[in-house]
């Protein structure tokens, strides 16, 4: 089950790190009031002066860092409050990691990097892609830096289910035909909230962005930076984003990439998300029907969408084996295809895996579900699932009071997308049963007096619509526009000389592109 909001970055295949999930915590206003004001979170937090002295042993930790057992990279430990309105209530405590700048060039300081999520572990993807993988000249010149968030990966993780009762929570219809349906999937996503709440209580009520962006703030401090350099791709640039509201006076050079409307409610994003995966699928259906090979037919786009959809119809009728134990329902299904939205590089896979489910045989769309959820073939689960939906069911209110709304909303969101919509509908009840009430809420940024942060939008972005760039970029008071005219997830990376060249020049130089500057998919 997919319980959708925002997404895993693709920048190329070993970059994957984030989500899409959905709805958000517990509370009924599905229309939650946007503010053009600061958050209620982010002024509770602001409260206690990161200058304090109740902070100053945190802003003042000198890390040991030490080998992680990863060529080149070092590890280290770093204390954050648990509570920061409460300081001295206890630590959490963060990991993070490093690999030094190796020259030529002048060092210009540290750059921390983020793929998204939420949940999404910022130190694999440093040490797996962004420290190894990122240009020359800008590893030459940066201490390429990542912290798992809180409550994320090696930082104290969220845990909620055991592996096998996550496997039979991906499995839950999530297009629910009758009361029946309904109820079993309301009584998931309650197992799946009391799971969170028993296994992680303590630091479930402390993961919000606003807490994870105070940290950042310290972590800047330890390395010895007057100001932050950032690179954040999905939900990072959320992050990043609410970082910059925060501390707009410590913001150095800021890249937004796939970015996030913050000024839209639960039910919005939702909605938005749902259109945009309808676009990315369309595209991917426009390429398939030119192939003879093309297992939803060659005849148009609007068939193929019709053909996805009766297939998600007989394997929720009827699951296909896998091979193994679990067979390939609906749930699964439509994972495993959404999983392929992200990255036009996993188009031929996804052919070839609805080739052989629609001839019974469900193994390759099991594949990438289970890519996607981060399942191990020993039946363990990362704890992106876990992560992703604590932090999101703080940062808004839920989309519904309960399912008597998503049953109202699902008209709509099947507007947007045909063939994802009911889905999509269903899993924003998730944070609906969630136990800590949510301390953020929609409003629009705009980080007065920052130096300039630049946004990056692709136009086909499956998990973080363009439009959403736009409005980031216009709400900010220093923001620009960059846009990549391409299909898939996130901009930087992802083969284009243009996108990178000017993501480059404004890291190296400090000179953002041109308000509307646009790139081209080659």
């Amino acid at each position: 089950m997919d319980s959708r909001r925002v997404l895993r970055t693709s920048a190329t295949a070993l970059a994957a790190a984030g989500l899409i999930l959905s709805g958000c915590t517990g509370g009924s206003d599905a229309s939650a009031t946007r503010t053009t004001t600061t958050s209620a979170a982010a002024r509770a937090s602001a409260t206690i002066s990161p200058d304090s002295e109740a902070l100053k042993k945190y802003y003042d930790q000198k890390p040991a860092w030490r080998d992680c057992g990863v060529p080149g990279f070092q590890c280290a430990t770093l204390l954050a409050p648990l509570d920061y309105a409460k300081p001295d209530g206890g630590d959490v405590k963060l990991a993070v990691s490093r690999v030094r700048a190796a020259g030529p060039g002048k060092r210009l300081g540290s750059l921390l990097v983020n793929p998204g999520g939420p949940g999404g572990s910022a130190v694999g993807y440093l040490q797996g892609y962004a420290g190894i993988g990122y240009p020359a000249p800008v590893r030459a010149r940066y201490d390429m830096v990542a912290v798992d968030p809180r409550g994320v990966a090696r930082s104290e993780p969220v845990e909620c289910l055991t592996g096998p009762r996550m496997d039979a929570y991906t499995q839950v219809d999530q297009t629910p035909d009758d009361a029946a349906e309904a109820n079993a999937l309301s009584a998931a996503f309650k197992e799946f909230s009391a799971g969170c709440e028993k296994r992680s209580g303590k630091v479930l009520p402390h993961v919000s962005t606003v807490e994870t962006a105070r940290d950042m703030d310290i972590l800047r401090a330890v390395l010895g930076d007057e100001k932050l350099n950032y690179v954040g791709a999905s939900y990072g640039t959320f992050l990043g984003a609410t970082y910059a509201e925060l501390f707009p006076g410590r913001v150095g050079r800021l890249v937004l990439d796939g970015a996030m409307d913050p000024s839209l409610s639960a039910l919005d994003l939702n909605r938005d998300q749902t259109a945009g995966f309808e676009t990315a699928f369309r595209a991917f259906a426009a390429d398939c029907v030119t192939k003879p090979d093309c297992p939803l037919g060659t005849e148009s786009v609007a068939a193929a969408g019709q053909a996805l959809r009766a297939f998600f119809r007989d394997v929720d009728a009827k699951p296909v084996p896998t091979g193994e134990s679990r067979e390939l329902g609906e749930s699964l299904a439509t994972t495993g295809v959404i999983g392929a939205m992200y990255d036009e590089g996993a188009w031929p896979q996804l052919r070839e895996a609805l080739t052989r489910a629609i001839g019974g045989e469900g193994s390759g769309l099991l594949a990438l579900a289970d890519s996607y959820y981060e399942r191990e073939a020993d039946g363990t689960y990362a704890n992106l699932m876990a992560a992703n939906a604590a932090v999101n069911c703080l940062d808004l209110p839920a989309a519904y009071g309960g399912p008597a709304d998503a049953e109202k909303a699902a008209p709509s969101f099947e507007k947007a997308s045909p063939v994802f919509g009911v889905g999509f509908a269903w899993a924003a009840l998730n944070c609906t049963y969630w136990p800590t009430r949510p301390t953020g809420s929609p409003h629009r940024i705009t980080a007065e007096g920052a130096a300039p942060i630049l946004v990056v939008g692709t136009t086909r972005d499956p998990a973080t619509p363009y439009k959403w760039a736009r409005s980031l970029a216009a709400q900010l008071s220093s923001g620009t526009l960059l846009t990549y005219d391409a299909d898939g997830h996130t901009a930087y990376g992802r083969g284009s000389d243009c996108v990178d060249t000017a993501i480059n020049a404004y890291l190296l130089e400090g000179t953002p592109p041109p308000n509307g500057k646009r790139c081209s998919q080659a």
